[in-house]
């Protein structure tokens, strides 16, 4: 048995329990390892029966004199027994568990963790943890207890018992990858140590070093496999360097309808940097939803085409897919530059195209490519490393720009995207109005109820009534499609009965969404109620009013992005954040998007307020989920940076973590 050995070849796990492991993320043996406790219950004080104060958390151990079920005055069960040491004896209480009266038996020595409180005016020990002792350690009782998150099925006492059976068997044939002059310089302790402590601490000085360790060896190698992926990146041979008409191009930012802004101008300038290079491009462009990519990226593809290649762009989704390929053919095809588009339903025609804009049928419909010489990826995060590999794999080494709309804290980006030289569009094209943004409080929901049907009434504007997520998910759950069907009656019904009313969620087929999208554009709806996960993509001017159910369950950047959809033309655009559980901290992350604008300074003040894990529902965005390191943690950051650059250029000295780092990077190339 090693660390890839499939967790249902584990003792007493077997195909069922394997299935329900997997819902935690856990398919194999190092995943069980792996699989650390979010917090522990102190059970490590031990008393004597007789000195057992009603109050105190304790542990006490004993052998039961007596246990049997006996019924409340209620009709409810409950297991009465006495335990006793060589000190007293005490009452022990359970609640709903018959089964115990058949594994603790008389005489049986047990240890018992809980709270002491009265029971009948008398002290006992009301539904406490059990161990019967035997020969081994205690793992559930009289100690520092792991505490892990649980899926039907699984418990922690269930998991906290295989994972002692690993750490017996297993831990013994673990070997350190780290590099001992690592360990020594980071004042690290090892793995076999770390492994066992991080899951039964002696003391709360090891919880605290064995995560100190997990959490740099996490950033270490995120950091060595974007380092070593930037290394092997710049070490391809160029397709074809590009040369850089300084005259066409000027000619064509001139062309533009609109000035620059400062930022696009900086941008541009880097990237047209990077393109004269002998080195392929590598390059993440992040903006606010209107700061102005595509018109970065339609110069970059300006710029392939006067050095005659081809250039692919991939979106997530076919409405973003047609929103790009309508602007850059608006913007391009003056000059002469042949516009082609590939979806799932589109066929591509033609190979004779300067620029292909697609979906992922650019993968897997076999995009034919004469010369590709640039790729562009749109929302990168929305597509696995393997799908994007694919899509530059079609041409020799092509130069690649990938861009973004999610808000992401530099610290994040810098950790997440190392071997990206990273771009930032932070500020918003002159002109563009601002979305006033609001807080409503549930007395004055009836009020803005009445204030929306009167804007759409006397401006024959429209708006958006967005339904929370009631779980962060890659998919929308059935749970969240009921929600939102279930909200859309109710509003259509009881408070909007006298507008036209539309639904939108992410299990409708495209054909039923496309349909749904075209009334709301062309004003037969007034209202779009949808569920957040619907495309980023929608463009519809005539929309000024954005309406969000729920709104402390988004992280603030998610909020600025559905804000985003709103104020998309020179009308009077609105924001109102509805929900209905106030605390203190909720009020001022949400008051926050009544002064901020800005995305960037919105994910900073999310990962300062609320956490990494928070920011933009990371699972619904398909970021990498930290297990034990924190982005807050600057510090730990960037030793782990400095340790990935001081071995990088001497990996081949550690074989192991050689190994580490392969098995590391094949994790991570699924569709994250």
């Amino acid at each position: 048995m090693n660390a890839n050995t499939p967790v249902s070849e584990v003792y007493m796990v077997g195909p069922t329990y394997a299935r329900r492991l997997k819902k935690l993320g856990i398919e194999t043996v190092g995943d069980l390892l792996y699989y650390f406790p979010f917090r522990y219950i102190d059970y490590s004080l031990t008393s004597p029966i007789k000195l057992a104060q009603p109050g105190e958390i304790i542990t006490i151990k004993g052998k039961i004199i007596s246990l049997k079920n006996e019924y409340t005055s209620k009709g409810k069960k409950i297991q009465k027994g006495v335990v006793a040491d060589s000190t007293g004896t005490i009452e022990v209480i359970w609640f709903n568990q018959p089964f115990l009266v058949k594994v603790l038996k008389p005489q049986t020595i047990v240890s018992l963790s809980g709270k002491v409180d009265f029971w009948l005016k008398k002290p006992a020990l009301i539904s406490p943890e059990y161990e019967i002792i035997k020969s081994q350690s205690q793992i559930h009782t009289g100690r520092l207890v792991p505490v892990y998150h649980e899926t039907y099925g699984i418990s922690s006492k269930w998991l906290r018992s295989r994972i002692a059976f690993l750490l017996k068997n297993l831990v013994p044939q673990i070997e350190e990858f780290l590099p001992s002059e690592i360990l020594n310089k980071y004042d690290l302790i090892d793995l076999k140590k770390s492994i066992v402590q991080i899951h039964f601490p002696e003391n709360k000085k090891y919880i605290e070093l064995s995560r100190k360790r997990f959490a740099f060896e996490e950033l270490f190698l995120l950091q060595l496999s974007a380092m070593d992926r930037k290394k092997k990146w710049q070490e391809k041979k160029l397709a074809q360097k590009f040369l850089i008409d300084e005259k066409k191009v000027g000619k064509f930012i001139h062309s533009l309808p609109f000035e620059l802004t400062n930022a696009q101008k900086r941008e541009i300038k880097a990237i047209l940097t990077d393109l004269s290079k002998n080195k392929p491009m590598n390059r993440l462009l992040q903006g606010d939803v209107g700061s102005g990519k595509t018109v970065v990226a339609a110069v970059a593809i300006f710029v392939a085409y006067l050095n005659k290649v081809q250039t692919a762009l991939m979106a997530p989704t076919e409405i973003l897919a047609h929103q790009h390929f309508q602007t850059l053919t608006q913007l391009l095809g003056p000059f002469g530059i042949k516009t082609n588009i590939l979806t799932g339903k589109q066929k591509q025609g033609e190979t004779n195209f300067d620029l292909i804009v697609g979906t992922h049928a650019l993968i897997h419909k076999k995009g034919k490519f004469k010369k590709l010489g640039l790729v562009i990826v749109d929302e990168q995060h929305r597509f696995g490393v393997e799908q994007r590999g694919k899509l530059i794999e079609k041409g020799k080494t092509p130069h690649v720009l990938t861009m973004t709309a999610t808000p992401i804290p530099r610290t994040i980006a810098l950790t997440l995207y190392g071997d990206l030289d990273l771009s930032v569009l932070d500020e918003m094209p002159p002109g563009r109005k601002v979305v006033k943004t609001w807080v409503v409080p549930p007395v004055k929901r009836q009020a803005a109820y009445d204030w929306i049907r009167k804007q759409i009434k006397d401006t024959h504007s429209q708006a958006f009534i967005i339904c929370p997520l009631i779980e962060e998910s890659k998919s929308e759950t059935l749970q969240m499609i009921r929600a939102a069907t279930t909200e859309f009656e109710r509003l259509k019904k009881e408070v909007f009965p006298d507008l036209k009313l539309g639904l939108l969620h992410g299990r409708l087929m495209s054909k039923e969404k496309n349909e749904i999208l075209n009334e709301f554009k062309n004003s037969n709806l007034d209202i779009l109620v949808a569920t957040p996960v619907v495309e980023v993509g929608i463009d519809i001017p005539t929309a000024t009013i954005m309406m969000i159910e729920g709104a402390e369950r988004f992280g603030l950047a998610q909020l600025h992005q559905l804000r985003g959809r709103v104020g998309r033309s020179d009308r009077p655009s609105f924001c109102l954040l509805f929900s209905e559980h106030y605390g203190e901290n909720t009020l001022k992350r949400l008051k926050a998007l009544e002064k901020i604008n800005i995305g960037m300074k919105l994910a900073e003040l999310d990962l300062e307020m609320r956490g990494p894990g928070e920011i933009y529902g990371i699972r619904q965005h398909g970021f990498l989920e930290l297990k034990v390191a924190s982005f807050t943690d600057l510090n730990l950051i960037e030793k782990a940076k400095l340790a990935a650059q001081e071995i990088l250029p001497k990996i081949n000295n550690y074989p192991l973590l050689q190994e580490k780092l392969k098995e590391y990077i094949i994790r991570k190339v699924l569709p994250n």
